[in-house]
Formats: structure tokens, sequence, C-alpha cells
């Protein structure tokens, strides 16, 4: 399963899982409740949402925090160029230590995307992901003007995915977001799948809605 997933990288993703359960925990990146299912909950959940991620994206992985999904996307898909942005030194400074030991060409950003300074360094890219940083709205904020037009926002959500969606819906079209759905990833390969909130950047935030022409009109 996990083979299919990783291919010859699945050494380095079984590393990575040990970096998150001895250093991660010890310097406050995941709780220690999480050590005993990391793999299933953190490195795979995350490196199934590959599934959705166009082939040699350019990707920002916003909020990165521990690395997830940005480092579990990087094992799992060599062809894509990923970008994880951070605001916490120690965290920084831990992700570029890990990326280091498993030799993945992979940018840490210490900044915070709604800084213009982040958003002009990395604008365009092809695909945002999030995991567990902030509500939809907030998340789309700071997130679609960091993609290109088409691009599309990756939130990885839980239960509340449906609720987040018709709440704030509202929201992301001011910020040039389109219609959020809902798409799950792993199927028949984690249970439960990955739940993943996706959003396309479909125009320029605050840019209304292009009129329909009316039938018969020029």
């Amino acid at each position: 399963m996990a083979g299919s997933v990783f291919g010859d990288r699945l050494p380095l993703a079984r590393r990575f899982a040990e970096h998150l359960v001895t250093s991660g925990v010890e310097r406050g990146l995941i709780g220690p409740r999480e050590a005993p299912r990391v793999w299933d909950r953190h490195v795979l959940n995350c490196a199934l949402v590959a599934e959705l991620v166009p082939d040699g994206a350019r990707l920002v992985d916003v909020g990165s925090g521990a690395g997830l999904p940005g480092i579990p996307l990087a094992l799992a898909r060599p062809d894509l160029g990923i970008v994880l942005i951070e605001p916490l030194a120690r965290r920084v400074e831990w992700l570029r230590e890990v990326i280091a030991d498993l030799g993945l060409s992979v940018t840490v950003e210490r900044g915070r995307a709604e800084e213009t300074v982040v958003r002009r360094r990395w604008e365009g890219a092809d695909v945002v992901t999030a995991r567990a940083v902030a509500p939809l709205a907030r998340l789309a904020g700071w997130s679609l003007p960091l993609l290109r037009p088409g691009g599309i926002l990756l939130a990885m959500k839980g239960a509340t995915a449906p609720a987040e969606i018709e709440r704030d819906a509202a929201a992301v079209r001011r910020f040039g977001g389109g219609v959020p759905r809902i798409e799950r990833a792993g199927v028949g390969v984690i249970d439960p799948p990955s739940t993943v909130v996706v959003i396309e950047r479909v125009r320029e935030a605050g840019k209304p809605d292009r009129p329909r022409r009316r039938r018969g009109q020029a």
C-alpha cells in the first residue's frame, strides 16, 4: 500500500515519520499522543493528496508546521516544485534540518502567506496546500492570491468541511475563488480517506462575477 504511494522513496518516508515521533515531539511540532498514529494519520494521509495535484506543479504549502502536507507530497511526487511557508523560527529550523537529512529539493520560507513580501516572492503557484491552518474564509484570503488564475487551493479538512463550505462560500467568492467542492483522496487506501476542500482561483479578489449575457444580447 505505502509502496504504491512513495515508490522507491518509501524508506525516506519512514525516516520522516521517525523524525516526527522523535525530534518532532521533543520540539513541540506534534503532540506526544499523535506519535502512535503518525504514519496513517499524518504521513500517508498527507501523501495521498498527491492524486489531486497536476504533474510538474509549483506548489506552496501554507502554515507548513511539521511539514504536513508538504514533505509527504515531496516524497510521493518528486516532479513537484515545493515551497513550505512557516512563520515560527523553531519550526523553520526543524524543517530545514529534516529536509537536508532526507535530501529533498524543497524550499522553506520563514513568513506568513498574507505578508506582501512573501506573496510577491511565491505568487503564481499552480497549487496551494494547507492542513489545519485556519477556517476556510481566512485561509482563502491568505492562499488564493498566491495562485495563478486557474490554480487550486487544496485545504485538508475533517468532518467540519461541509459546514465550513456552507458558512464561508460567500467569503471565498470575495477573495476570487470558485465554488468549493469536497474531494476524497486515498479511497481504498486508507480509512477514512483524506477530506480535501478544493477551490479554484477564478478571478482577482474583490472583482465581481461577470454578468451573464441575456439570450439575444450581442
